[in-house]
């Protein structure tokens, strides 16, 4: 075992502690240990936790090859089975993560029957672990789990302060017209407006948390040796472009659900990523239904909502007459558990499905989903391409916003519902996306970028992400025999 285990390259994997950015960090363990590579994964104490109340004790047991450690985040004790509050977990990670973290490389150094880390692959918003790298010596590469228009947008945050555009001098531009004013002076993102950046510019305070945490972080990521993204050259060429003319050392190796398919190991369906306990009676559901007739309901792990939303979205889903599949976590509502009327239920009956979570990939993929409402976070963004399901966007914050606007404009997959909407907005989109001539239309660019993710994951040898990620595979195998001294 140890002459084996020394001969093996050996990767750390540190994703930022929340559902979206640990799903593809596990995407990427798994398609590298197909590899040969050994995987350390680390989570958080808390979402470690959270992963073993939600999926058992053995998503943690991993294998021989395959090792769970845990990081403390640096937030006070918690169980609650709920995101943490986004500024005070990225405060706290910011001014305690690095020490807990060199002293658990120090510890596997240490393990005669663990090969020597070779690479380090920190988050894109978990510099501490390139920081950690460089000191010792070791590899390094960020994943930036977001889109690349995401961390244009975020690399812009310097440019709107040196323009005087933040921080504004108070909450009226909000309303006032402001945020509609166009940007055109960002090389490798056009048709955008201030309400299109990322949403942590919209600050009264130049000491917001999450302004400057962004702010550093997306700077950060241009200080690594290599970034990656869950991304592919034709769907966002622009922004990668021009993060390339900064940065050359890109590895664009998306959709990771495609490329992960590609390589299956049945072993490891064990390892399941999901915080939250998944309903999988759904898929059974779905089974039973037309195709493209379903609209699939899913706001991702974080957003939360008003009482006034949900019910808006409830009514508009009952009245637009469509079977559905709404996914309403448990603290989806703002301060208190999500209830329905009973009049809500009796509407829907037989046609609506209302579950906690749900596996997203799986759902996205099955033929009888017609049209996603999403936040437009990332991975539900290219889980939609994957699966071919244009989307309705209703985004929250951070670059949701971003990925919302290219949707609707670039990529031409999608609609937007207003901040503030009512019932009859949802029940008209629907009918839009499901029968009208632009949701036809939009079906059918969502079956093209489907069809060009899958020639980007292809493996016989011209997929652009998958000869990217061999690019990468080969980069860090070239760091196993200095470690193995």
């Amino acid at each position: 075992m140890d002459s084996v285990a020394g001969q093996k390259p050996h990767v750390i994997l540190l994703p930022f502690p929340a559902q979206g950015h640990v799903n593809p960090f596990m995407q990427l363990a798994k398609l590298l240990h197909s590899r040969g590579f050994y995987i350390t994964f680390v989570n958080t104490e808390f979402n470690h936790r959270r992963l073993v109340r939600a999926q058992g004790p053995e998503a943690v047991q991993g294998f021989p090859d395959f090792c769970f450690e845990t990081i403390p985040d640096g937030l006070p004790p918690s169980d609650r089975d709920a995101t943490q509050d986004p500024p005070a977990l990225c405060d706290a990670m910011k001014k305690n993560c690095l020490a807990p973290f060199l002293e658990l490389l120090s510890k596997i150094d240490s393990l005669s029957e663990v090969p020597p880390v070779t690479c380090i692959i920190s988050d894109g918003m978990m510099s501490f672990g390139t920081k950690a790298a460089k000191m010792l010596g070791i590899a390094d590469a960020q994943f930036w789990t977001a889109s690349a228009c995401g961390l244009m947008g975020y690399l812009q945050y310097g440019e709107f302060i040196r323009r005087g555009i933040v921080p504004f001098k108070d909450e009226s531009f909000l309303t006032d017209g402001t945020l509609d004013a166009p940007i055109d002076w960002i090389e490798g993102m056009s048709n955008i407006r201030i309400k299109d950046m990322p949403s942590f510019v919209r600050i009264t305070d130049i000491k917001d948390i999450l302004f400057n945490y962004l702010k550093s972080e997306a700077e950060n990521c241009l200080n690594s040796s290599r970034l990656i993204f869950n991304t592919f050259d034709d769907f966002e060429h622009e922004a990668l472009v021009a993060i390339a003319a900064k940065f050359p050392n890109l590895y664009t190796i998306g959709p990771l659900p495609l490329l992960e398919r590609q390589l299956p190991e049945v072993e490891f369906k064990s390892l399941r990523p999901s915080l939250w306990n998944e309903d999988l009676r759904c898929l059974e559901w779905l089974d039973k239904r037309e195709p493209n007739s379903v609209v699939y309901v899913n706001y991702g792990s974080v957003t939360v909502m008003t009482e006034q939303h949900l019910k808006e979205f409830a009514w508009g889903l009952a009245n637009s007459k469509y079977p559905f599949l709404w996914i309403v976590r448990p603290d989806v509502l703002m301060g208190d558990s999500p209830i329905l009327p009973k009049e809500f239920f009796k509407e829907i009956k037989d046609r609506g499905v209302l579950a906690s979570w749900c596996p997203q990939n799986q759902v996205l993929s099955h033929p009888s989903i017609g049209v996603f409402i999403t936040h437009c976070g990332w991975n539900s963004v290219m889980e939609s391409i994957c699966g071919g399901v244009p989307v309705i966007g209703w985004p929250f914050f951070a670059e949701q916003q971003t990925n919302c606007r290219y949707a609707c404009t670039s990529w031409g997959i999608g609609m937007e519902v207003n901040r503030d909407f009512r019932s009859e907005e949802i029940v008209d989109l629907l009918r839009e996306m499901m029968e009208g001539e632009n949701g036809k239309q939009m079906k059918q660019k969502a079956l093209g970028w489907k069809k060009k993710a899958e020639e980007a994951t292809n493996v016989d040898g011209y997929g652009s992400s998958y000869n990217n990620f061999n690019r990468l595979v080969k980069e860090i195998f070239l760091h196993v025999d200095t470690r193995n001294k």
